[in-house]
């Protein structure tokens, strides 16, 4: 079973929300029928899509409900985790039942048959030239709670894998990049080096000046990949073979 990865959807099959993708131009024309066949094409029944954030337009998630089920009635299983765009999301409860291969991420982690997946939405990280200590601070440390909620799931949950003699890799994922633009440590990169993740995907960033605000590579012993659908060009991202 293979994970792959690509965030950044912005599905309005919904029809609530104006908002063509088309005008961006470039990996944004027909984006979702390019990212449907690249999908067929790649992801088998058996592996897993990571998802990380901005998943619809939608404002309610009943509007949401048909970019969602577009979303499942691709092959494998697909986690999601939410993005600032996404406004629709809901308690983990309304949304647990909308399909049994979609499986959101919040406060949780999900665990595949050689990795585990554990993270948070993110927020703007202190020194990124547009934080503010009123408003984005309270944010941010929200966020880090909810990272360490869904780490601690993991942790737990590749101890019982490693009793029973099954080694898990820990992956990371984020919708904001963990950096500010500095690429300076903050409390997402610490907690993600401390907990031994091997790598953390996150999106967000749209365009060729944006992709290098954030980081790509190692730093502190983690692989960091940005996987917004323009940056991957509608193709979804092999994170663990």
């Amino acid at each position: 079973m293979s994970l792959y990865a690509i965030g950044d959807l912005h599905l309005t099959f919904g029809g609530q929300v104006d908002k063509p993708m088309d005008i961006y131009g470039g990996p944004w024309v027909r984006h979702t029928e390019k990212l449907q066949e690249r999908w067929r094409e790649l992801i088998r029944p058996e592996d897993t899509v990571l998802i990380p954030g901005d998943i619809s337009w939608a404002m309610h998630l009943r509007d949401a409900i048909p970019d969602l089920l577009w979303i499942a009635e691709l092959p494998g299983t697909k986690v999601l985790l939410r993005g600032n765009h996404d406004l629709w999301w809901g308690s983990l409860k309304k949304m647990a039942d909308i399909h049994d291969s979609l499986f959101f991420l919040q406060n949780n982690c999900y665990e595949g048959d050689d990795f585990i997946i554990a993270g948070s939405r993110g927020w703007l990280c202190p020194g990124d030239k547009d934080f503010t200590e009123d408003t984005d601070r309270k944010i941010y440390e929200r966020e880090l709670i909810r990272l360490d909620l869904s780490l601690k799931d993991a942790l737990a949950a590749r101890k019982r894998a490693e009793e029973n003699g099954i080694h898990k890799q820990l992956i990371g994922t984020m919708h904001f990049p963990p950096m500010n633009e500095r690429k300076q440590p903050s409390g997402f990169t610490e907690a993600f080096a401390q907990t031994g993740a091997v790598r953390v995907v996150y999106g967000h960033l749209h365009g060729e000046t944006a992709y290098y605000s954030g980081p790509q590579g190692m730093h502190d012993g983690v692989e960091y990949l940005l996987c917004s659908l323009d940056k991957l060009n509608g193709e979804p991202k092999l994170i663990v073979e």
